[in-house]
């Protein structure tokens, strides 16, 4: 699928699907683009970086977009291709990635006079800023389950905690890579070209970058503290678990050693008493709270 926009000065806004035309088909080399920047917008694991052909002058950007949906209980980013020329600006997509599209027609239609690296840079901002809202869903899932694991520490809510916080750290990767890419664009010779408006517009992109990514940081941050104390609280429920464990198969031991010497055919006093059973199950009681005070006060003094 493939749309073409008009806007500017008779520039020309050309966007394709690339899940629904093929890497085979002609219309990439028809807007002559080439097999390499080809192959980096059809991989859907393409790194974000940007490159500058002076020849041809054209900017070819690769920018890490979100996934609104869920891959295995968490987010994940997926590359958008923008190619921008003189007087053209190509986007490739697909459908993980198509919100943004909708987002750029918009702008598009309520600004007349706009420039074809002024359209990159604002579409640059508007991608970080899609970020935003499901960050903070995030956030507060972690407060939720954290509220949860205070109440009772459970599996479920020990994975759905690790879940968020893999997202996480899926999208602090994500925005450092994009601001590493718009802080390059500051050093491509392409940047000497660009009028005020357009360098302003890549500093105000540049700074909600700088704010995703510290955002990002921070609850990623909180995640792993919060990760980490859970760990502990579970290998101290373990400690505290063997040694009451411990405790019991200590007091069993010294009961199983006086009864087991009756058990043996051989003389022992008090074998012809009556009440021998008695006297036995009573001094057993008593060797056993000994021993459990004894345990008591040697566990409460360490």
């Amino acid at each position: 699928m493939i749309t073409t926009t008009t806007f500017g000065q008779n520039q020309t806004w050309i966007s394709i699907n690339s899940d629904k035309i093929g890497e085979t088909s002609q219309i990439y080399q028809a807007y002559k683009i080439d097999e390499e920047t080809l192959g980096y917008a059809l991989d859907k694991n393409e790194r974000a970086h940007t490159e500058y052909d002076w020849e041809t002058d054209t900017l070819t950007v690769i920018f890490n977009v979100l996934n609104r949906t869920k891959e295995d209980n968490h987010y994940e980013t997926v590359p958008m291709t923008f190619i921008a020329q003189k007087d053209r600006f190509i986007s490739i997509y697909n459908n993980d990635n198509a919100y943004i599209i909708k987002k750029m027609t918009h702008f598009v239609e309520r600004t007349p006079n706009l420039t074809v690296y002024r359209f990159l840079f604002v579409t640059l901002f508007l991608i970080s800023e899609s970020y935003f809202p499901y960050v903070e869903k995030m956030d507060r899932s972690k407060d939720e389950f954290n509220r949860k694991l205070r109440m009772k520490t459970t599996k479920h809510n020990l994975l759905a905690l690790s879940d968020i916080e893999t997202g996480m750290l899926y999208l602090v990767s994500a925005a450092n890579q994009n601001i590493i890419l718009l802080e390059q664009l500051k050093g491509q010779t392409i940047y000497k070209k660009l009028d005020d408006l357009e360098r302003e517009q890549l500093e105000d992109t540049i700074i909600e970058a700088r704010q995703l990514s510290s955002m990002t940081q921070l609850n990623a941050q909180v995640l792993q503290q919060l990760s980490g104390t859970y760990n502990n609280i579970l290998n101290n429920n373990l400690n505290d678990n063997m040694t009451t464990l411990t405790i019991i198969s200590i007091l069993l031991a010294s009961l199983a050693v006086i009864t087991g010497f009756f058990g043996m055919n051989v003389p022992l006093p008090m074998t012809k008493n009556k009440y021998a059973w008695l006297i036995i199950l009573i001094v057993s009681v008593v060797l056993w709270v000994s021993y459990a005070a004894l345990l008591r006060y040697m566990i409460r003094r360490k």
